[in-house]
């Protein structure tokens, strides 16, 4: 564990490479499936993936529209040229020995993302650009030879490359975690994060705090859990700062993080700039973009995450809730809905329910669509208005799932609404309080001490079989015990 007063003394500096898998149904420049998550190795695959002797590119246009949404998710400017090159590395993943990309005129400009850091502030990380590119195949080493499955070549992606303005681990996590909502919510990528729909790369480097010169900076590749990204950078940076205190030298390098033993391991050392060997693509022709183009994509976005938080703003809801929420599309969605159609103490009580009850592992398979906004509605009006306590609530929520009723019928059904007749609250009072056993408790109440009166309170709860509305009877209790 690295001294605390050692970690003071540096600073971290981040930059974040994310490429994302554009949830297109073909590949980027082929008619071969995009989706090859059940297939099997080696069977997604055309002619033009397998770069054979004449067989042409054309570009998917799908994957350029996508490509805007990512770019205007992204507050970034639209470029409308753009054009490919060929970046050449001889590789058994890439058949052709290069791979299409955008290294001089990417599609997708400067743009920001603004994210929390660890005391709640945002804080805005710039997009230097994103550029359209399609991705190699995927190897698998064993002890002694190597397989590849190419379903994955020219599978179309955006890589997002960011501004060095990243100096935490949390910050690190937020932006990718950003990144994940404003892929999914703008409906550009799947986001299966276990499929390697997106994958980051993270760039660290330290220097003394204050200075001016980044350090030698380290590349951590192809990091697919937010968890790991937190952890990763934690580990790297204690790890550099170690070195320089021992006036050791960091090494310019890729690292890959090993999740079972927490710490990243050495790939290959990357001393000097690989010469890929760029060139303008001659067999893809520009891309020109007219704006009419462009404004009707953007006519055509879904709510973001940033028009949610904002629309959030009266609820008044904790940052932990609000970023809960806002990891499941859906969830936004209703909440959102309950807000249009409800006041805020109803909608409150929804978004409680969304981040508790619904977003535990026994629950997670729910399909939130099945039960309208009006019945959740309706069944927190039943909370507000006594005729449920907050634990019956509950189950008559999860029942909603296996029923076609409305929350009233379904309480009725399960005999959980409370009893608020004053009639009926007086008679159980009564008998309750003649009882022997609460005997001392009616005393003591009596002579002030009304901590006893929870006493009194759970034994009339249990005569009417958690029925009775429990601040009425306390209301009773002391009105006939005074």
């Amino acid at each position: 564990m690295l001294d605390p007063k050692v970690a003071e003394k540096y600073e971290m500096t981040i930059g974040v490479e994310c490429h994302v898998q554009l949830a297109t149904k073909t590949k980027l420049f082929s008619g071969a499936d995009n989706d090859a998550r059940d297939s099997e190795p080696n069977t997604e695959v055309s002619p033009i993936d397998w770069a054979l002797p004449g067989m042409l590119p054309v570009l998917n246009k799908h994957a350029v529209e996508l490509a805007v949404r990512v770019g205007l998710a992204l507050d970034s400017k639209i470029n409308l040229e753009s054009r490919f090159d060929r970046k050449h590395y001889f590789y058994p993943d890439l058949p052709g020995g290069y791979q299409k990309s955008q290294m001089y005129h990417p599609i997708i400009g400067a743009g920001s993302v603004a994210v929390l850091d660890e005391n709640g502030e945002t804080v805005k990380v710039g997009i230097h650009h994103a550029h359209l590119e399609e991705d190699a195949g995927k190897l698998t080493h064993f002890s002694n030879y190597s397989l590849v499955d190419l379903n994955r070549a020219g599978t179309p992606l955006v890589e997002i490359v960011s501004d060095p303005d990243i100096h935490s681990a949390v910050v690190a996590r937020n932006y990718c975690l950003e990144l994940w909502r404003l892929m999914t919510f703008a409906e550009a990528s799947i986001g299966n994060l276990y499929h390697g729909n997106m994958r980051f790369d993270i760039n660290i480097s330290i220097a003394p705090k204050g200075s001016d010169k980044l350090g030698t900076r380290a590349e951590i590749k192809n990091l697919n859990s937010f968890k790991s990204i937190e952890s990763a950078v934690n580990y790297e940076f204690e790890r550099q700062v170690e070195l320089v205190e021992k006036g050791e030298k960091i090494v310019q390098e890729t690292r890959g993080w090993d999740d079972a033993k927490q710490k990243t391991t050495s790939q290959r050392e990357k001393s000097d700039a690989q010469d890929y060997r760029y060139m303008p693509d001659p067999d893809v022709p520009p891309i020109i973009l007219e704006q009419s183009f462009v404004d009707k994509i953007a006519s055509e976005m879904p709510i973001m995450p940033s028009v949610y938080r904002e629309k959030w703003i009266d609820l008044k809801l904790d940052n932990g809730v609000v970023e809960t929420l806002l990891n499941d599309k859906t969830k936004s969605k209703i909440l959102t809905s309950a807000l249009d159609k409800f006041n805020i103490e109803t909608a409150k009580i929804v978004a409680s329910w969304l981040t508790s009850v619904l977003s535990t592992d026994e629950n997670a398979d729910l399909d939130l669509e099945k039960v309208s906004t009006e019945y959740l509605g309706e069944l927190a009006d039943m909370v507000i208005k006594k005729e449920l306590s907050s634990t019956a609530s509950k189950t008559v929520l999860l029942e909603l799932w296996n029923s076609n009723d409305s929350p009233r019928k379904v309480a009725e059904k399960l005999n959980l609404l409370q009893v608020n007749d004053d009639s009926a609250l007086e008679k159980i009072v009564d008998e309750v309080l003649a009882l022997p056993e609460t005997a001392k408790a009616v005393e003591d109440v009596r002579n002030g001490e009304m901590k006893a009166i929870g006493f009194l309170v759970g034994q009339i709860m249990k005569k009417s079989a958690g029925k009775a509305n429990p601040a009425k009877v306390q209301e009773i209790i002391r009105s006939k015990l005074k």
